[in-house]
């Protein structure tokens, strides 16, 4: 009889009050669009792009940037085109416009903060890991973008991504280069409280999906759950 192996402990393991306190906010993460007008404290927008910076980047391209919106008119000028992509989309959900009207899709107007984050121009210039999947510049700011909001969840801050309107719209009103995509306006600020589950959970558009419909072995199963209706 052999004599049993013994796995040595991790030693790389956090303790289990940080891996609970990462949970935590990954489970109370919420994208949020009810803000109070208060202040945040000095260095708090700062603090957050440098969670962004720690996150991932294919090829470490780094391509996020960030456009702070200190101006209160510039800020209107923004709501105005977030406003009338809101419309439009409520006019392409004829079954369910008025419903979809009824959902508050962003703060702009009432946060303390306001961040426009950008891809930067000349990303194709990175080829490594983008060659044949040259989307991998979005996935990497959708990673910094994560790392922010699980930043600011941890600091009882809100954080909202909104992305109805028109990009070249944006583009021109910030002035970006030729090459440039603003990819989301960041509502950032105090909130009363966290909803207890995702808005749009909440207002009956979807629900979120149990492990079985996400995870195969191999290869995609002919039993698979159908992809759920999109709006």
């Amino acid at each position: 009889m052999t004599e049993a192996s013994t796995v040595p402990p991790c030693t790389h393991r956090y303790s289990d009050a940080e891996i609970a306190a990462l949970w935590r906010a990954l489970r109370e993460r919420r994208d949020m669009r009810h803000f109070v007008p208060d202040a945040l404290p000095e260095g708090t927008i700062e603090r957050l792009v440098e969670a962004a910076q720690l996150a991932p980047s294919v090829g470490f391209m780094q391509p996020w940037r960030f456009i702070r919106i200190r101006d209160r008119e510039l800020r209107a000028r923004i709501h105005a085109l977030v406003e009338a992509e809101r419309l439009r989309t409520a006019a392409a959900l004829p079954s369910r416009q008025e419903e979809f009207l009824e959902v508050k899709i962003e703060g702009i107007l009432d946060c303390a903060e306001v961040l426009v984050t950008c891809l930067m121009p000349g990303r194709e210039a990175h080829i490594v890991g983008r060659r044949t999947l040259p989307e991998m510049d979005v996935a990497s700011l959708g990673c910094a973008i994560q790392n922010m909001w699980l930043a600011a969840r941890a600091e009882g801050i809100g954080l909202g991504w909104v992305s109805f309107y028109d990009p070249d719209a944006l583009a021109a009103l910030l002035g970006l280069p030729a090459g440039a995509r603003a990819l989301a306006v960041l509502c950032i600020g105090r909130v009363r409280e966290f909803y207890p589950r995702p808005m749009f959970e909440d207002a009956g558009w979807g629900q979120r999906l149990p492990l079985s419909a996400l995870l195969f072995d191999d290869a995609w199963p002919d039993e698979a759950a159908p992809t759920p209706t999109a709006y």
